[in-house]
């Protein structure tokens, strides 16, 4: 119990560096996860094209790659001056992103055709039917993979801590350095990421059931 006593300044700045960074990449994947959607479903063959290739992309890189690429690459190419943090956002948001797109397809294909073809009898264009028609339903039935999609973000929040981003996992490295046994440490760092997954899974299942059409 010491270690956490002693040093509750050092597991909150790193619980508070998890949660802000799990917040701010989750609100970047969901706002490029809908584009990426709406290519995915796009009418346009070019569009279905694009938004297809690099949904693939991302999902078949290692986050770990993206890492090394975005945070190392970049700077040393002169393309940006953002912080690690700011480019670790960026990175784990970017990669989300297309787990979301394919959690929210999954959900518009759960629609049935017949309410977007009903919806442009009546006059609506397209993107008419998708945001006031599609998009809506889609989100209900996506709710479970998109928590699924959030919780693996907190997961990964701990590669950043190898990019000079401090979350909880560079707490750990930091008490360890200190002389803290290692085990010890490594068990309330896990307890800390227990609980907020916890929290997140919890959310998305009241969601869902606040979302849930009765009958």
């Amino acid at each position: 119990m010491e270690v956490l006593t002693d040093n509750a300044g050092l597991f909150w700045q790193g619980f508070v560096g998890t949660v802000r960074l799990m917040c701010l990449s989750t609100l970047l994947a969901f706002a490029l996860g809908i584009v990426l959607v709406s290519f995915r479903v796009s009418p346009v063959p070019l569009c279905r094209g694009l938004g297809a290739t690099v949904v693939t992309v991302l999902c078949n890189t290692p986050l770990t790659v993206l890492f090394f690429g975005v945070t190392l690459g970049l700077p040393m190419l002169g393309l940006t001056e953002a912080g690690y943090f700011t480019l670790a956002v960026l990175v784990m948001g970017g990669y989300a992103s297309a787990f979301v797109c394919e959690a929210l397809r999954s959900g518009v294909n759960a629609v049935e055709l017949g309410q977007a073809e009903a919806a442009r009898s009546l006059g609506m264009s397209t993107a008419q039917t998708a945001a006031l028609i599609v998009f809506p339903q889609a989100g209900r039935a996506a709710v479970p993979p998109l928590g699924n999609v959030v919780i693996t973000l907190v997961k990964n929040s701990a590669l950043a801590g190898g990019f000079s981003v401090y979350e909880l996992f560079s707490t750990e490295k930091t008490l360890v350095e200190r002389g803290y046994a290692v085990a010890l440490v490594f068990l309330w760092v896990t307890a800390a990421y227990l609980v907020l997954i916890a929290v997140i899974s919890t959310g998305f299942h009241l969601l869902e059931r606040r979302l849930a059409v009765p009958g």
